[in-house]
């Protein structure tokens, strides 16, 4: 009789761990939506005055460039870090923001930045968003097409492209005329407050029809998160999936780059923080959790550079200083494994 009893009591205690920490889980969701919501009321409403309703248009613009801007980019780092099966690596060392700045660097240059500055907004956002997306599928193919090599040779190759980027920006800033690298340095990092309205409303379906490819893929990149033999061993299709997830991570770095410019570590943060509050790499929690620490972190992050500090530095370089300095721990970290 108490044999059995302690076998029972052995059973539930397992049951009992997984339902706590199951309840803790979804009280770290509904805590970072709440956060979410007050962070965007105190973005929209604290210290207004004037006129309602034109101080609520402009800021409801960058609220809405902000949450595109934080979804699209903690989505994109954490399927990123699924398929590399590597928690320190983002899309952008892939050389998204390398090629962005090379991109507008070479604009200044032809066409100068007083009818870059003119061009139509849809145009350059087309370009730039093509472009970037173009790198992406043509990398790919090139190293995966017909030898199917290992997917660290395509983050090497993205290292590699990215410092040659890097390396043909500062070729080209050389040449332009000192007044227009001026209006060039705005453009190489990330602002919330010169979004186009006309934008918005196309990333958002882009945003959405990506998050949405990449949610119902979230039980398939469970698995994928295992290894590629185990997942392939457990009936998953492993280089279909994969490249799956690498086209959405273009898109998605893509159109949040071409939108705002480039904010480097933060996809890292976020990413990296929603697993530990989270303590599991489920992705039916870790989206959500890193989507929304992405809006309270990009929200609160650009009230008190506007409330507090008075536009005294751009949120991109608060943000990488930051996820900079987390990035250097976690490879501390690492290494003493």
């Amino acid at each position: 009789m108490h044999g059995e009893l302690d076998v029972a009591r052995s059973s539930a205690a397992p049951a009992r761990g997984a339902a706590t920490t199951t309840r803790r889980q979804r009280r770290v969701l509904v805590t970072l939506g709440a956060a979410a919501v007050v962070a965007v009321v105190a973005f929209l409403l604290v210290d207004i005055s004037g006129d309602w309703g034109f101080a609520l248009a402009l800021r409801g613009r960058k609220v809405a460039a902000m949450v595109l801007v934080a979804v699209a980019i903690a989505v994109s780092t954490v399927l990123f870090q699924t398929v590399t099966h590597n928690r320190i690596l983002t899309p952008s060392i892939m050389g998204f923001d390398s090629l962005y700045v090379l991109l507008q660097s070479v604009g200044v240059y032809f066409l100068g930045a007083v009818a870059l500055a003119n061009a139509p907004p849809e145009l350059r956002f087309a370009v730039e968003a093509t472009m970037m997306v173009a790198f992406a599928v043509v990398l790919h193919r090139w190293l995966f097409g017909r030898h199917g090599r290992d997917l660290y040779v395509l983050v090497l190759a993205g290292i590699v492209f990215g410092t040659l980027f890097s390396s043909g920006t500062n070729l080209v800033s050389r040449l332009i005329d000192p007044n227009e690298y001026q209006t060039l340095q705005d453009r190489m990092f990330a602002s919330f407050g010169s979004v186009d309205t006309r934008l918005l409303a196309f990333s958002a379906v882009v945003v959405g029809v990506a998050v949405a490819v990449a949610w119902a893929s979230r039980r398939e990149l469970d698995v994928v998160a295992l290894g590629r033999h185990p997942a392939t061993t457990l009936g998953i299709e492993h280089r279909r999936v994969v490249n799956r997830q690498l086209v959405l991570v273009a898109v998605l770095v893509a159109v949040s780059t071409a939108l705002v410019g480039p904010i480097t570590f933060f996809g890292l943060l976020v990413a990296n923080l929603a697993r530990q509050l989270l303590g599991t790499f489920r992705h039916h929690l870790a989206l959500p959790a890193a989507a929304l620490l992405g809006i309270v972190a990009l929200v609160v992050g650009q009230l008190v550079l506007e409330r507090v500090l008075g536009y005294t530095t751009a949120l991109s370089i608060v943000v990488d200083l930051i996820g900079g300095t987390y990035f250097l721990a976690l490879l501390l970290k690492e290494a003493r494994r």
